[in-house]
């Protein structure tokens, strides 16, 4: 008999920033790390004899959690990886519901009916994903694996063990990050032991860490950002910069426009109205301002203004994000909760607040 450890990947960029991660190479956030070092206490006493994971960095990066502690190589397996989403690959939640009702809900309901440009369909990746499972399960006969893949793949696998259909895929539950099931085969027999068990994250020790009470689910629709139209939006921007002003420096409408001129500028938007706006400097990874309408303010919408910034700087080869804020500014306790740490101070004495977003070459495999 062989024992197969199928565990989702931790928390990643998508599942907080809200956007469709698909194939693409999100790394963990500072949240999917503590998940990873839980899940490294729940093994510790496990006997693993081989560990295998996708080739996204995520999946990879939670491997670390098993085959390091337990100096065992990585395998890594294209065949577990996501769904590929196709032209849905990197762009909000926010902005596929407002561009594509029909068809997110089909994702959500109706797979069998979801139809994207480039993208897989559910059966195409339940079909590869099977099959990289029972080759797994064949080359360690009588072993114990652990093997890392990701949310919705993992789905269509025990969905399919469990007698459901691709058709049927609604009504399976959904696992958290770092979910944990337990495949068990002998001969050609494939069966479920038990599935999405996260018990290691309710422990104390965990628990004790989580900052946020409550994430929004990945799926949830957000904003959805387009580029600040000036001069037609000059005075949305002044309302809603002005409104969320926390600077010791007076606030100057003029210097605004004149900055907004120059710099790339994200309105965020809420059902058709801008609630939200990022901006960033000449220099790579700096957010020059970033704002959340007061009202809209502890809905899960702030952390999207960081998403973009990631996704505006990592495509440029940058790795740091950067913002500066004074030493009393309530977006301090916002930035440092997501993972910004103090790095000193300007000549002014405003705090500089920086975020590592570059890849590990080691957990790429490079």
């Amino acid at each position: 008999m062989t024992s197969i450890y199928l565990i989702r990947h931790a928390e990643a960029e998508g599942n907080l920033y809200r956007i469709a991660q698909g194939q693409y190479d999100s790394i963990l956030t500072d949240r999917g790390w503590r998940q990873v070092r839980a899940l490294e206490r729940r093994f510790a006493d496990i006997h693993i004899d081989a560990v295998y994971s996708s080739d996204l960095y995520r999946t990879c990066a939670t491997a670390t959690a098993i085959y390091k502690p337990k100096n065992l190589p990585l395998h890594r397996v294209r065949e577990l990886r996501e769904i590929c989403v196709g032209d849905w690959e990197q762009r909000t939640w926010g902005d596929i519901y407002r561009q594509a009702p029909e068809q997110m809900e089909n994702f959500n309901l109706h797979p069998e009916r979801w139809q994207v440009n480039g993208a897989e369909t559910p059966r195409q990746v339940l079909d590869r994903a099977m099959a990289a499972i029972r080759e797994i399960a064949g080359a360690n006969d009588g072993k114990t694996v652990a093997v890392f893949s990701h949310g919705y793949a993992i789905r269509l696998v025990l969905a399919a063990l469990q007698g459901y259909s691709v058709e049927q895929l609604a009504q399976t539950p959904v696992g958290d990050n770092t979910a944990v099931s337990l495949l068990e085969t002998k001969g050609e027999k494939l069966r479920v032991v038990f599935r999405d068990d996260n018990s290691h994250l309710q422990t104390p020790e965990f628990l004790a860490g989580e900052t946020v009470k409550k994430r929004a689910n990945g799926l949830e629709p957000g904003l959805y950002f387009l580029p600040l139209r000036l001069p037609e939006q000059a005075e949305k921007m002044v309302e809603l910069v002005s409104a969320s002003w926390e600077d010791t420096r007076p606030f100057d409408r003029d210097r605004l426009l004149a900055d907004a001129a120059l710099r790339p500028t994200l309105m965020g938007y809420l059902d058709g109205e801008p609630v939200g706006l990022v901006q960033f400097g000449p220099e790579s990874g700096c957010i020059s301002l970033a704002c959340i309408r007061p009202d809209c303010r502890r809905r899960g919408f702030g952390v999207q203004l960081i998403g973009q910034a990631v996704q505006h700087t990592r495509p440029r080869g940058g790795r740091i994000l950067r913002i500066t804020l004074a030493a009393e500014a309530k977006a301090q306790k916002f930035f440092r909760e997501n993972g910004f740490a103090p790095m000193g101070t300007t000549a002014d004495g405003r705090e500089i607040l920086e975020k590592n977003v570059g890849y590990d070459p080691e957990i790429l495999g490079k």
